[in-house]
């Protein structure tokens, strides 16, 4: 007559925790009949609930008490720029090299990822206050926002310039009011341009919208506008890429240098305080300078 048996057990592992264990044993497993194994399936069954409503909470707390550092997310980073060098080819250019330093930076585990957003779009979801992320590359009084008042502003990273573009053979100088009155010049659309909106007004010239600056300076290479107000950085790499440098004449624009800084919405302090002490370091940083100097 085959013997059957279990033992139920709780063993102590330390001063906290508990450990439910169970023994079956059996004389001879083929002979164990059918209820029993029912039995011991069963018996299996609510030790590993007992176990699990043990682990849990322990594992729940845990999880709660791990640092904010350890939970890592995702920050969106916007711009509507989509003109070398800043965006080149959708894959690299000077903010993709930006967003590499932030990653590279960030010792919370907090990623940045770029993404393209169209002007208006931008600016509807900065004012409407649907905009899930933080915006590269601009500056305060692009906004409207001298102040700082209306969005939080982290340091600059870079510094740029406008400049006036012409074509050697019928150079354009910005101080000959006579000459500018009636000349086109090529403008991105839906920007404004403190200081050479006025200068545009007072010398009389014709503003004629493009979809991006290097869409402009095509236009000025083929002759169809007379000049183009565009950022040095932008002419520059133009020159250089398309070997213009003596078919196009840069002359500096009156107003203010441009300070490509984060815009970060009014309210989200969380994502100001993830990016702002990188940002304040990283224009002086040798490693972010020899990352930038590949577009100059």
């Amino acid at each position: 007559m085959p013997f059957y048996g279990r033992e139920l057990q709780f063993v102590r592992i330390n001063h906290k925790n508990l450990l439910l264990r169970h023994h079956f044993c059996c004389t001879d497993a083929k002979q164990l009949p059918v209820q029993n194994l029912t039995f011991m399936m069963q018996e299996k069954s609510l030790w590993y609930s007992a176990y699990m409503k043990f682990l849990m909470p322990i594992l729940t707390l845990l999880v709660a008490l791990l640092p904010a550092g350890a939970q890592a997310d995702t920050v969106t980073v916007y711009t509507s720029a989509n003109f070398a060098p800043l965006v080149i080819d959708g894959t690299r250019g000077i903010y993709h090299e930006a967003i590499d330093y932030l990653n590279k930076q960030a010792t919370d585990g907090t990623s940045f990822r770029l993404a393209y957003l169209p002007r208006k779009r931008l600016q509807m979801r900065l004012e409407d206050g649907s905009l899930d992320g933080i915006v590269i590359g601009m500056m305060p009084q692009w906004f409207d926002d001298v102040a700082q008042k209306k969005y939080l502003w982290t340091t600059a990273f870079a510094i740029d310039r406008f400049v006036l573009v012409s074509r050697a053979e019928h150079p354009v100088q910005p101080d000959t009011q006579a000459v500018l009155a009636g000349k086109s010049i090529g403008l991105t659309l839906g920007y404004v341009y403190p200081g050479i909106d006025e200068w545009i007004h007072r010398h009389g010239l014709v503003r004629q919208d493009a979809m991006s600056e290097e869409i402009n300076m095509e236009k000025l290479r083929r002759g169809r506008i007379d000049c183009v107000a565009v950022s040095e950085s932008v002419a520059r790499y133009f020159v250089r890429l398309h070997g213009l440098a003596s078919s196009l004449t840069l002359v500096d624009l009156p107003g203010r240098a441009t300070e490509r800084r984060f815009l970060v919405p009014m309210g989200r302090n969380d994502l100001y305080d993830k990016v702002a002490p990188i940002v304040k370091r990283m224009r002086d940083d040798p490693q972010w300078l020899r990352m930038a100097s590949k577009y100059q």
